[in-house]
């Protein structure tokens, strides 16, 4: 068996991130005007000049605060007036970036330090299926892949994420999840969206991931019935394996309280070690280091227009997807050092 390519978690497409979003705040390059002929008395002037004139005010905060302001302003114009568009899904695109996205920023760059790897695999345009593994009690995994695609992309894309029963079910939860995006994890959704052009993301372990105990963690639990490849094979969209590290660690599940979990309805009631006993405190994820990487895409587009009929096929494929994720997340915990500082 080939040896595994050990690609640095420190990747270039984190810096490449970093680079873009430095370039968006950052003013052009000033352009540097030909040296004069030399003058001795202009010269003395200047200096004099110089030593009494005070040092001009920073235009930079400022002129943030006002770009920002103006951002805000403009889109409560565009919410009074109703200038602005909701897919037949119920995507909010200009809610989304403008009220739902800005919070998760401080989460991902501060408190996640969230790295990406492999960008690139992902397509600039067209449909395509993201793959991932789900873990951490909280689906902030989801939410921090999210917010990668959609600020460390070059083409900034936003992520349609597929969501279980639950979400949509739930009061307020529900009604964000449409905006920002997200719809019913079942095939005809999944397979609409996907011949739309759009990037869709599905986490197929649903609840056996996020609630697993933290013994098990980065131990992938199973993919269903593979209905996420039958969606692929349906629509010919290639799929993007994703690996996350970083996510397990947040919310350490060390215990269950089943009678909570059925008076509230919840697959799981979780402990941990602040929570509950340590009330809304215990609810603060713990700062671990993150790390997602998108690995190459799997075609769908060779195997036929009746390829999702064949079982064998859709199931060799489920586990080629589910292999990759766990040789993947194997491979970035040999090169992390550390669970909080990477």
């Amino acid at each position: 068996m080939a040896e595994a390519r050990v690609i640095p978690l420190h990747g270039a497409d984190r810096e490449a991130a970093r680079r873009r979003r430095g370039a968006d705040r950052a003013p052009g390059p000033v352009p540097v005007p030909e040296p004069a002929a030399s003058d001795p008395a202009s010269e003395a002037a200047a200096e004099r000049a110089s030593e009494v004139a005070p040092e001009p005010a920073s235009a930079e905060e400022p002129a943030g605060w006002e770009r920002r302001l103006a951002e805000l302003l403009a889109f409560a114009r565009r919410r009074v007036q109703g200038d602005y568009e909701v897919d037949e899904f119920g995507f909010d695109p200009d809610l989304t970036d403008h009220v739902l996205m800005p919070p998760l920023k401080p989460l991902y760059e501060k408190w996640f330090r969230v790295e990406t790897i492999g960008m690139h695999n992902v397509p600039g345009e067209g449909g395509a299926l993201i793959v991932a593994n789900h873990s951490g009690t909280l689906p902030l995994d989801a939410t921090m892949t999210a917010y990668a695609v959609r600020a460390d992309h070059p083409k900034r894309r936003h992520l349609r994420m597929l969501g279980a029963d639950l979400v949509f079910k739930t009061p307020v939860l529900g009604a964000l999840a449409r905006k920002s995006g997200q719809t019913l994890a079942c095939n005809p959704d999944a397979e609409r969206l996907l011949r739309s052009g759009e990037l869709v993301g599905v986490w197929p372990e649903g609840f056996k991931g996020i609630g697993k105990p933290f013994k098990d963690r980065y131990k992938l639990q199973r993919f269903g019935r593979g209905g996420f490849v039958s969606a692929a094979l349906n629509t010919g969209v290639p799929i993007i394996p994703c690996s996350i590290v970083g996510a397990e660690e947040i919310y350490p599940k060390i215990g269950d309280i089943k009678a909570l979990a059925r008076l509230f309805g919840f697959p799981y009631f979780p402990v941990t070690p602040f929570f509950p006993f340590l009330g809304p405190l215990g609810a603060i994820p713990l700062p671990s280091k993150w790390y997602i990487e998108f690995g190459e895409p799997i075609r769908t587009d060779v195997y036929g227009e009746h390829a999702a009929d064949d079982p064998m096929l859709v199931f060799n494929l489920t586990d080629q997807v589910r292999e990759t994720i766990q040789q993947t997340l194997y491979r970035l915990l040999t090169q992390r050092r550390n669970v909080f500082l990477g």
